[in-house]
């Protein structure tokens, strides 16, 4: 399917690029991409995760995301704190200063939206919208059935005669 091979290729440069541009925006208000996208996950979660959450929803390993909170913990963004259903396990949470720095980059990151999404008019943000719905339905599919249906192995020698 060479049409669907472009197609991955356009939209994972595309991807690519618009990461590009929004990190060096951000680095620009003294924040990475990375660290906002944790930061705001956070957020998301009532300012409070696990590690081993935050590792499998942004598919690092929990050394990496170890890592992070810890700089992220460094500087007085986040702080981990006993989980009190299980005190084995740590929570990371939202500081002040962590709800100040996402407050600080909204600006930013609104105007990035904009200028990016506000560049497709009413009708092709629904297409794109419908689109990234139905991309988003296959992707739970395949990860609930573990992969594809059939997968290409490596091509098998003829047998010898």
């Amino acid at each position: 399917m060479p049409d669907t091979d472009s197609l991955v290729s356009d939209f994972g440069r595309l991807f690519l690029r618009l990461r590009r541009i929004a990190d060096a925006h951000l680095a620009e208000q003294g924040v990475s991409l990375a660290r906002m996208k944790l930061l705001m996950y956070l957020r998301c979660e009532h300012n409070s995760a696990r590690a081993a959450d935050i590792a499998n929803v942004f598919g690092q390993s929990p050394r990496t995301v170890s890592e992070a909170i810890a700089a992220l913990e460094r500087d007085g963004l986040v702080r981990r704190t006993p989980d009190l259903a299980d005190g084995r396990v740590k929570r990371v949470s939202l500081t002040t200063a962590g709800e100040a720095a996402i407050a600080a980059a909204e600006p930013l990151r609104s105007h990035l939206d904009q200028a990016i999404f506000g560049a497709l008019d009413a009708e092709e943000r629904s297409q794109f919208r419908r689109a990234l719905a139905k991309l988003d339905r296959v992707a739970d599919a395949l990860e609930a059935q573990g992969g594809l249906d059939e997968r290409p192995g490596p091509a098998k020698a003829a047998p010898k005669a």
